[in-house]
Protein backbone atom coordinates (compact mmCIF):
# COMPACT_ATOMS: atom_id res chain seq x y z
CA UNK A 1 0.00 0.00 0.00
CA UNK A 2 2.12 2.23 0.69
CA UNK A 3 4.73 1.89 -2.11
CA UNK A 4 1.50 1.74 -4.71
CA UNK A 5 1.08 5.28 -2.71
CA UNK A 6 4.42 6.42 -3.43
CA UNK A 7 4.54 5.21 -7.00
CA UNK A 8 1.08 7.03 -7.66
CA UNK A 9 2.20 10.40 -6.07
CA UNK A 10 5.87 10.64 -7.63
CA UNK A 11 3.76 10.61 -10.85
CA UNK A 12 1.70 13.45 -10.30
CA UNK A 13 4.45 15.63 -9.90
CA UNK A 14 5.49 14.64 -13.17
CA UNK A 15 8.19 12.04 -12.40
CA UNK A 16 8.62 8.33 -14.64
CA UNK A 17 8.23 6.20 -12.03
CA UNK A 18 9.68 2.52 -12.56
CA UNK A 19 7.86 -0.02 -10.76
CA UNK A 20 9.24 -2.96 -8.95
CA UNK A 21 7.39 -6.20 -7.35
CA UNK A 22 8.87 -9.70 -7.42
CA UNK A 23 5.81 -10.63 -9.33
CA UNK A 24 5.38 -9.62 -12.79
CA UNK A 25 2.18 -9.70 -13.20
CA UNK A 26 1.70 -7.76 -10.14
CA UNK A 27 4.06 -5.36 -11.72
CA UNK A 28 1.79 -4.94 -14.79
CA UNK A 29 -1.19 -4.78 -13.29
CA UNK A 30 0.31 -1.68 -11.42
CA UNK A 31 1.86 -0.09 -13.99
CA UNK A 32 -1.13 -0.44 -16.10
CA UNK A 33 -3.71 1.04 -13.02
CA UNK A 34 -1.12 4.56 -12.84
CA UNK A 35 -0.49 4.55 -16.63
CA UNK A 36 -3.28 7.20 -17.06
CA UNK A 37 -1.22 9.39 -14.35
CA UNK A 38 2.14 9.29 -16.51
CA UNK A 39 4.59 7.22 -17.47
CA UNK A 40 5.11 4.45 -16.26
CA UNK A 41 8.25 1.40 -16.30
CA UNK A 42 8.15 -1.83 -14.94
CA UNK A 43 10.95 -3.88 -12.87
CA UNK A 44 10.34 -7.20 -11.72
CA UNK A 45 12.13 -8.97 -9.69
CA UNK A 46 12.99 -11.02 -6.06
CA UNK A 47 15.03 -8.23 -4.49
CA UNK A 48 16.41 -10.59 -1.83
CA UNK A 49 18.34 -12.71 -4.16
CA UNK A 50 21.41 -11.10 -6.11
CA UNK A 51 20.01 -12.76 -9.20
CA UNK A 52 16.51 -10.93 -9.11
CA UNK A 53 18.35 -7.71 -8.05
CA UNK A 54 20.79 -7.80 -10.97
CA UNK A 55 17.79 -8.23 -12.79
CA UNK A 56 16.16 -5.31 -11.13
CA UNK A 57 19.19 -3.28 -11.98
CA UNK A 58 19.45 -4.11 -16.05
CA UNK A 59 15.83 -3.02 -16.20
CA UNK A 60 16.62 -0.21 -14.55
CA UNK A 61 19.44 0.67 -16.95
CA UNK A 62 17.84 -0.23 -19.93
CA UNK A 63 15.19 2.79 -19.09
CA UNK A 64 18.27 5.71 -18.57
CA UNK A 65 20.09 7.34 -15.74
CA UNK A 66 17.85 6.92 -12.15
CA UNK A 67 17.69 10.05 -10.57
CA UNK A 68 15.60 8.85 -7.44
CA UNK A 69 15.40 5.80 -5.77
CA UNK A 70 13.03 4.85 -3.05
CA UNK A 71 14.13 1.62 -1.16
CA UNK A 72 10.53 0.65 0.00
CA UNK A 73 10.47 -2.79 -0.19
CA UNK A 74 9.91 -5.03 3.08
CA UNK A 75 8.16 -7.99 5.17
CA UNK A 76 6.81 -8.25 8.87
CA UNK A 77 5.94 -10.65 10.98
CA UNK A 78 5.23 -11.32 14.72
CA UNK A 79 7.20 -14.37 16.66
CA UNK A 80 7.96 -14.02 20.25
CA UNK A 81 11.83 -13.26 20.88
CA UNK A 82 12.43 -16.98 22.49
CA UNK A 83 10.84 -18.57 19.18
CA UNK A 84 12.28 -16.49 16.69
CA UNK A 85 14.67 -18.67 14.70
CA UNK A 86 18.02 -17.61 12.81
CA UNK A 87 15.47 -18.25 9.42
CA UNK A 88 13.40 -15.79 10.65
CA UNK A 89 16.32 -13.28 11.42
CA UNK A 90 18.03 -13.87 8.06
CA UNK A 91 14.82 -13.69 6.02
CA UNK A 92 14.08 -10.69 7.67
CA UNK A 93 17.39 -8.62 7.23
CA UNK A 94 18.21 -10.24 3.58
CA UNK A 95 14.69 -9.08 2.09
CA UNK A 96 14.39 -5.73 4.68
CA UNK A 97 18.11 -4.40 5.00
CA UNK A 98 20.18 -6.23 2.26
CA UNK A 99 17.32 -5.68 -0.71
CA UNK A 100 18.52 -1.69 -0.26
CA UNK A 101 22.31 -2.67 0.58
CA UNK A 102 22.21 -4.55 -3.34
CA UNK A 103 20.43 -1.58 -4.72
CA UNK A 104 22.44 1.38 -3.36
CA UNK A 105 25.53 -0.48 -4.10
CA UNK A 106 24.66 -0.12 -7.79
CA UNK A 107 23.19 3.60 -8.15
CA UNK A 108 24.45 5.43 -5.21
CA UNK A 109 28.24 5.62 -6.87
CA UNK A 110 27.16 6.49 -10.28
CA UNK A 111 24.96 9.39 -8.53
CA UNK A 112 27.93 10.17 -6.75
CA UNK A 113 29.74 10.36 -10.12
CA UNK A 114 27.32 12.56 -11.73
CA UNK A 115 26.87 14.93 -8.71
CA UNK A 116 23.45 14.71 -8.60
CA UNK A 117 20.43 11.98 -6.93
CA UNK A 118 18.29 11.27 -4.05
CA UNK A 119 17.68 7.62 -1.95
CA UNK A 120 15.02 7.05 0.58
CA UNK A 121 15.28 4.44 2.32
CA UNK A 122 12.09 3.44 4.52
CA UNK A 123 12.33 2.28 7.86
CA UNK A 124 9.91 2.96 10.80
CA UNK A 125 9.16 4.40 14.59
CA UNK A 126 10.07 0.84 15.65
CA UNK A 127 13.73 1.77 14.64
CA UNK A 128 13.87 3.53 17.54
CA UNK A 129 10.74 2.14 19.89
CA UNK A 130 11.65 -1.81 19.68
CA UNK A 131 8.62 -3.83 21.06
CA UNK A 132 9.25 -7.19 21.64
CA UNK A 133 6.57 -9.07 19.65
CA UNK A 134 9.16 -8.37 16.52
CA UNK A 135 12.23 -8.00 17.89
CA UNK A 136 14.19 -9.25 14.24
CA UNK A 137 11.79 -6.71 12.22
CA UNK A 138 12.59 -3.69 14.56
CA UNK A 139 16.37 -4.63 14.64
CA UNK A 140 16.28 -4.61 10.54
CA UNK A 141 14.72 -1.45 10.45
CA UNK A 142 17.36 0.18 12.54
CA UNK A 143 19.96 -1.11 10.79
CA UNK A 144 17.98 0.71 7.39
CA UNK A 145 18.14 4.14 9.26
CA UNK A 146 21.98 3.46 10.09
CA UNK A 147 22.86 2.86 6.93
CA UNK A 148 21.19 5.42 4.86
CA UNK A 149 23.15 7.71 7.50
CA UNK A 150 25.79 5.75 7.00
CA UNK A 151 25.87 6.46 2.85
CA UNK A 152 24.68 9.65 3.53
CA UNK A 153 28.10 10.36 5.52
CA UNK A 154 29.74 9.03 1.47
CA UNK A 155 28.11 12.26 -0.32
CA UNK A 156 29.46 14.81 1.64
CA UNK A 157 30.26 18.08 -0.26
CA UNK A 158 28.09 16.62 -3.09
CA UNK A 159 23.97 17.33 -4.32
CA UNK A 160 22.85 13.80 -3.84
CA UNK A 161 21.39 12.96 -0.50
CA UNK A 162 20.03 9.71 1.54
CA UNK A 163 17.13 10.61 3.85
CA UNK A 164 15.35 7.59 5.96
CA UNK A 165 11.58 7.91 6.45
CA UNK A 166 10.11 6.03 10.07
CA UNK A 167 6.21 5.93 8.80
CA UNK A 168 4.10 4.52 12.47
CA UNK A 169 1.35 2.35 11.90
CA UNK A 170 -0.47 3.01 8.86
CA UNK A 171 -3.64 1.91 6.92
CA UNK A 172 -3.03 -0.17 4.04
CA UNK A 173 -5.35 -2.34 2.64
CA UNK A 174 -3.85 -5.04 4.29
CA UNK A 175 -3.87 -3.81 7.78
CA UNK A 176 -7.83 -2.59 7.12
CA UNK A 177 -8.64 -6.11 6.56
CA UNK A 178 -6.54 -7.14 9.34
CA UNK A 179 -7.77 -4.63 11.84
CA UNK A 180 -11.38 -4.97 10.95
CA UNK A 181 -10.97 -8.73 11.29
CA UNK A 182 -9.76 -8.07 14.97
CA UNK A 183 -12.39 -5.50 15.95
CA UNK A 184 -14.93 -8.00 14.99
CA UNK A 185 -13.61 -10.54 17.04
CA UNK A 186 -13.58 -8.36 19.72
CA UNK A 187 -16.97 -7.44 19.51
CA UNK A 188 -16.25 -3.83 18.39
CA UNK A 189 -16.66 -1.61 15.61
CA UNK A 190 -13.59 -0.37 13.73
CA UNK A 191 -13.86 3.26 15.20
CA UNK A 192 -14.13 1.56 18.84
CA UNK A 193 -11.15 -1.04 18.27
CA UNK A 194 -9.09 1.90 16.99
CA UNK A 195 -9.46 4.27 20.13
CA UNK A 196 -8.75 0.83 21.97
CA UNK A 197 -5.47 -0.04 20.42
CA UNK A 198 -3.93 3.48 20.80
CA UNK A 199 -5.03 3.30 24.48
CA UNK A 200 -3.30 -0.16 25.49
CA UNK A 201 -0.86 -0.24 22.23
CA UNK A 202 0.87 3.21 21.35
CA UNK A 203 -0.15 5.27 23.99
CA UNK A 204 2.47 8.06 22.96
CA UNK A 205 0.71 8.63 19.89
CA UNK A 206 -0.10 12.27 19.39
CA UNK A 207 -2.55 11.47 16.37
CA UNK A 208 -4.60 9.05 17.80
CA UNK A 209 -5.26 6.77 14.56
CA UNK A 210 -3.12 5.23 11.51
CA UNK A 211 -1.48 7.08 8.87
CA UNK A 212 -2.97 7.58 5.60
CA UNK A 213 -0.38 5.90 2.67
CA UNK A 214 -0.79 9.18 1.15
CA UNK A 215 0.75 11.34 3.97
CA UNK A 216 3.81 8.67 3.91
CA UNK A 217 4.05 9.15 -0.06
CA UNK A 218 3.51 13.12 0.10
CA UNK A 219 6.15 13.43 2.75
CA UNK A 220 8.74 10.94 0.60
CA UNK A 221 8.25 12.81 -2.44
CA UNK A 222 9.04 15.98 -0.83
CA UNK A 223 12.15 14.86 -0.18
CA UNK A 224 12.42 13.09 -3.36
CA UNK A 225 12.45 16.81 -4.47
CA UNK A 226 15.25 19.92 -5.08
CA UNK A 227 13.12 21.73 -2.76
CA UNK A 228 14.86 19.34 0.14
CA UNK A 229 17.79 19.83 -1.05
CA UNK A 230 19.30 20.37 2.62
CA UNK A 231 18.43 17.86 4.31
CA UNK A 232 20.80 14.87 3.98
CA UNK A 233 21.59 12.04 6.06
CA UNK A 234 17.90 12.25 8.75
CA UNK A 235 15.53 9.94 10.26
CA UNK A 236 12.29 11.62 9.08
CA UNK A 237 9.21 10.68 11.70
CA UNK A 238 6.17 10.16 9.59
CA UNK A 239 4.69 8.16 12.46
CA UNK A 240 1.92 10.66 14.74
CA UNK A 241 4.24 11.62 17.39
CA UNK A 242 4.58 7.91 18.84
CA UNK A 243 7.98 8.88 19.49
CA UNK A 244 8.94 11.07 22.51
Amino acid sequence: GIGKAIARELLSEGARVIINEPVAENVQKVAAEFSKFGKTFTAPGDLSTMEGAQKVIDAVESYGELDVLVNNAGVYWAVPFEESSDEDWMRMFNINLFSMVRLCRHFLPKMLKRNSGKILCSASEVAVKPLPTFLHYCSSKAAIMSLARGMAELTKGTKVTVNCVLPGPTWTEGTAEYQTGIAKSKGMTVEEHVEDYFNNFDPTSLVRRWVDPREIATTVTYYCSELSAATNGAPIRIEGGIIR
